[in-house]
């Protein structure tokens, strides 16, 4: 058995099938785990939401930012946009279904013990079980009877820094913002939202948050993330932290590569759009 983790899919329901086939995915032993973003921008969010959904305890996934976005869209929170290209998604009559299936979601996950899965990445001052214990806080207020109260004060771009004594509400739209759109930090770790270029074309104030500290890292931790496909999947190889960090990410859907990780080998497969 083998751990898959695929990066930002986005509706590219084909270009996931045949990464799955260059993989040789058995879906009756293997487990495909995803970073987020599973639908938007891509022309089959339907049928990938089909496809995941049938297959059962062989899939898991967090939550990305276009996942979240489609959740507050069911319940009146957002609208969508041409170029979301989810009109056949959301007409569906499982599309219900298919939301709650989302909502069952977490942010981030632990798929082995030195693994951590997240849409957006670690915030510098978190440890793996302080992002858990968020993620969980966050699937919570999600699976409440009535989770529009939460899903209508989830957008913001404040607090940008973790305190303690935030409010619950605060620290809840941090950690939303925090594991699905996180890309660049100020010295001081205040999130910055308004950046979304390569890190070499960036202002010299930010800094991407896998190149701030974190105290909380060890050598055999790995993250896997997605979110940012402005990277194509480069990390500097010196950078502070102990841990293993994988952008997965490499953007498919603008006409790149839709890449996976396998957690036993530690290899990526790649397709070309």
């Amino acid at each position: 058995m083998n751990n898959y983790v695929v990066g930002d899919i986005q509706g590219c329901y084909k270009g996931l099938r045949r990464l799955l086939k260059k993989a040789k995915f058995d879906a009756h032993k293997d487990k495909l785990w995803a970073v987020g973003d599973l639908v938007a921008r891509g022309p089959h969010s339907l049928e990938t939401l089909e496809y995941l959904h049938d297959l059962g305890p062989q899939f898991e996934t967090v939550l990305g930012n276009h996942d979240l976005h489609l959740i507050a869209y069911a319940y009146g929170i957002s609208k969508l946009k041409p170029q979301d290209r989810l009109e056949a998604l959301t007409k569906h009559k499982k599309f219900p279904k298919y939301i709650d299936f989302l909502k069952s979601k977490p942010l981030a996950v632990l798929p082995t013990k030195n693994v951590l899965i997240s849409h957006a990445g670690l915030y510098p001052g978190w440890s793996f079980n302080k992002a858990i214990k968020m993620s969980n806080k966050v699937q919570e207020a999600l699976n409440q009877s009535e989770p529009t109260k939460f899903l209508s004060k989830m957008y913001g771009n404040s607090p940008h820094q973790w305190h303690s004594d935030l409010t619950e509400i605060q620290k809840l739209r941090f950690s939303v913002n925090v594991l699905t759109r996180m890309r660049y930090l100020q010295n001081d770790a205040s999130l910055d939202f308004e950046t979304k270029c390569h890190p070499q074309n960036a202002p010299k104030s930010l800094k991407p948050w896998f190149l701030m500290k974190n105290k909380y890292l060890e050598k055999k931790q790995t993250i896997l993330f997605g979110h940012w496909a402005s990277l194509l999947g480069q990390i500097p190889k010196k950078h502070p932290n102990p841990s293993n960090i994988v952008a997965l990410d490499t953007g498919f859907v603008w006409g790149n590569t839709l890449s996976m990780y396998c957690i036993e080998t530690k290899k990526i497969i790649h397709i070309q759009a």
